[in-house]
This record gives C-alpha cells, sequence and structure tokens, in this order.
C-alpha cells in the first residue's frame, strides 16, 4: 500500500487541520535490565537451555503497521495504528 509523504489531519495540540510529514514507528531499544530479560537470563544460565520453546509456526503473514504523523506547525506528533498490510511504502508511486 501506498501513503504520501505528508497528509492533512487534525492536529490536537494546534487544534485545526495541519499538514503532518508520516514515517514508519519502529520499536525501541529493549531493556537489558528488564523483569523479563532478567528471568530470561537466569533461566538460560547453567545447564538446561532455552527457558521456554522458541515458536516455529507463525499464524500471521502480515504485521500492523503504525504511522507517525508529525505536525509541521508545532511539532507533535501522533501514532495511527495501521491495518495489517504485507508491505507499506511511504511517498511510493500511485
Amino acid at each position: 500500500m501506498n501513503v504520501p509523504k505528508t497528509i492533512n489531519t487534525y492536529c490536537p495540540k494546534c487544534k485545526v487541520h495541519t499538514e503532518h510529514s508520516v514515517r514508519l514507528a519502529k520499536p525501541g531499544k529493549q531493556r537489558a535490565l528488564a523483569l523479563g530479560a532478567r528471568r530470561h537470563k537466569r533461566e538460560k544460565h547453567g545447564y538446561g537451555g532455552q527457558g521456554w520453546p522458541l515458536q516455529k509456526k507463525f499464524a500471521k503473514t502480515t504485521k500492523k503497521q503504525t504511522l507517525k504523523l508529525k505536525c509541521k506547525n508545532c511539532g507533535f506528533t501522533i501514532q495511527k495504528k495501521g491495518i495489517r498490510l504485507r508491505k507499506l511504502t511511504i511517498g511510493g508511486q500511485t
């Protein structure tokens, strides 16, 4: 699916419709000190190997793509939960 580089949509900070630049949201860096990471490290330590079974079969063939819309007036960013897509192209040919 092709998405334009700029979208005219409502900005909750400006309280009017303004031009927004579009980009794809990426996952942040995982925290090494999070409880799940600490627990997993403890389970993997020593004999016994992997603490839980690794997923081999995946039920879903697509991921939900999240768009980040940044207002060009004030710089406020909105995240729009997208739909399931195989491929998302920002600023592609229509």
